[in-house]
């Protein structure tokens, strides 16, 4: 199988998410993405983050209406920080014996990852889909990519790049929807409709669970 892991702290999930998972699903002929919300994001320990139950819950009713889109909760049976180190090695012992896996992720994600766990050594296990956003060209990633010291080298196409272990990295558009989990937030504090931005589904759980009416004060 050819599967696609999109993780994020989903907080909340909304259409953006949605739709670049199924672009790229549709464009590398995946055969599932699994969307793995994040339970202990290590990069957003000092922020107020909605409690995992609630992110998985809102994932789960997004992807109802995909037949390629499933939510795994495997970030949230571990303890401690998620870090996708790890879950990719979930993964490989999930999948085996040597799984196909496209780590989808945002050029602004992208751009941080030196500063994750073993990032050299997540190339070695996945195949990585950075999601081109407004502003950045494929020079930035090349200069990116030079200062990671992880020996990728350009492929045969400009926007694909290959490491030492045969897996690709490569740069992907996707219909550009300036939708975020940040903006959709605000909204619901200010008591502003958040219809069209995520799902009839999350939408009503949100005003069910009265989330982020003042966010950082959970239930």
């Amino acid at each position: 199988m050819r599967t696609g892991i999109l993780g994020g702290t989903f907080d909340p999930i909304h259409l953006g998410h949605l739709r670049s998972a199924e672009e790229i699903s549709q464009d590398l002929h995946l055969d599932r993405v699994y969307l793995i919300p994040s339970a202990s994001p290590p990069h957003k320990a000092e922020e107020p983050v909605t409690p995992f139950r609630h992110r998985l819950a809102m994932a789960r009713l997004a992807s109802e209406g995909s037949p390629l889109i499933e939510v795994l909760d495997i970030e949230g049976r571990r303890s401690g920080h998620s870090y996708s180190i790890e879950t990719l090695r979930e993964f490989h012992r999930m999948f085996p014996p040597d799984p196909e896996i496209y780590f989808i992720l945002g050029m602004d994600a992208f751009l941080e990852i030196s500063t994750w766990k073993d990032y050299r050594r997540l190339f070695d296990y996945a195949h990585f889909v950075i999601i081109n956003r407004a502003g950045f060209q494929v020079q930035d990633l090349r200069s990116v990519l030079a200062e990671l010291d992880a020996e990728i080298r350009i492929g045969d196409q400009p926007h694909i790049f290959v490491a030492p272990s045969g897996k690709t990295l490569r740069l992907m558009k996707t219909t550009t929807m300036d939708i975020s989990s940040t903006g959709i937030r605000g909204m619901v504090k200010k008591d502003r409709s958040i219809r069209f931005l995520v799902p009839d589904g999350v939408r009503t759980y949100i005003e069910k669970e009265g989330l982020y009416r003042n966010h950082g004060d959970h239930r």
